[in-house]
């Protein structure tokens, strides 16, 4: 016996999970344009961490690169922001940024507004390395624009 309360069908039977939680069922077109959206972003990816390791950086250097360069308004920004941009932890971007340090990669300086807080910004070098880097990153995108275009949902009968 059905506690009371609980939702069933016509037939008695509990409602099925999706429309349980208001989800609308799947189609087999649906589940192919998913997975083939997941098969681009991870060529995408692979191609990424491939290529920034043949140009001598880590995924996660070119990661903090990109963050710091295209942080909305400015070309820093401070730990607790980059932990944000990445989702890493505090305490693993710090470790991050030590890494990229030695590699002449990003710099620290003293926040003018806040003393307690320090800036992380791109060197020289970094800039040149993450120019390179986003240029070959943009040319793949360019070329891989249909299978990163977001799924067509198809209509459920």
């Amino acid at each position: 016996m059905a506690e009371p309360g609980t939702r069933r069908d016509e037939a008695g039977r509990p409602p099925s999970p999706e429309a349980a939680h208001g989800w609308e069922p799947l189609t087999k077109g649906d589940f192919e344009a998913l997975a083939q959206f997941r098969f681009g972003i991870r060529s995408y990816l692979r191609f990424s961490e491939e290529t920034v390791r043949r140009h001598g950086v880590t995924p996660q250097q070119y990661q903090l690169m990109l963050a710091l360069k295209g942080f909305p308004g400015r070309d820093w920004a401070v730990v607790r922001e980059l932990a944000d941009r990445l989702q890493l932890r505090h305490h693993s971007v710090v470790e991050l940024i030590n890494r990229a340090q030695r590699e002449g990669l990003v710099e620290r300086c003293a926040d003018p507004e806040d003393r307690r807080a320090v800036r992380v910004r791109l060197t020289m070098q970094g800039e040149a390395t993450l120019g390179r880097l986003s240029g070959l990153h943009r040319d793949q995108l360019r070329r891989m624009n249909a299978v990163l275009a977001l799924p067509r949902w198809h209509p459920t009968d």
